[in-house]
C-alpha cells in the first residue's frame, strides 16, 4: 500500500511556502499572518502522528523548526534582526528532540523488544 501524505501535511507545505516566500519578498504582513497557522498545522501533524514514534518525534522537531524560522523572520522584519538567538533556541530544541529520539527512545525500545 502506498504511503500517501495526509491532507494536513499538504496544507502545511503550502502554508510554509507562503510564509517563506513572504519572508523572501519582504511581505511583512502576509509573512506574519502565516506564522501562526503554519505552527498550528505542524502541531496537529505531530499530534496525529503520535502512533508512530519516529514520525512523532520528527514532527515535534519540525514544530520547533517552524517556530525558529518564524521567530527569525519576525526578528528580521520588526526588530532589526535581533531575535536570532531566540530562533537558535528553537532550532536547538529541534535538534535535541531528534537526538533524544535516537539516543534515548530508540535505544530504550530496542532493549524492550
Amino acid at each position: 500500500m502506498e504511503n500517501k501524505p495526509h491532507k494536513s501535511e499538504n496544507i502545511h507545505i503550502i502554508l510554509w511556502l507562503i510564509k517563506d516566500m513572504s519572508w523572501l519578498m519582504s511581505w511583512k504582513l502576509l509573512g506574519l499572518a502565516m506564522v501562526i497557522p503554519t505552527i498550528i498545522v505542524s502541531i496537529i501533524i505531530a499530534k496525529n502522528s503520535r502512533n508512530i514514534q519516529e514520525d512523532m518525534w520528527y514532527n515535534i522537531a519540525v514544530c520547533f523548526w517552524i517556530s525558529a524560522n518564524g521567530t527569525w523572520m519576525i526578528g528580521e522584519f520588526f526588530f532589526k534582526d535581533s531575535w536570532r538567538m531566540i530562533a537558535l533556541g528553537f532550532f536547538s530544541l529541534g535538534a535535541i528532540t531528534i537526538l533524544y529520539y535516537h539516543i534515548v527512545i530508540k535505544k530504550y525500545s530496542k532493549k524492550s523488544d
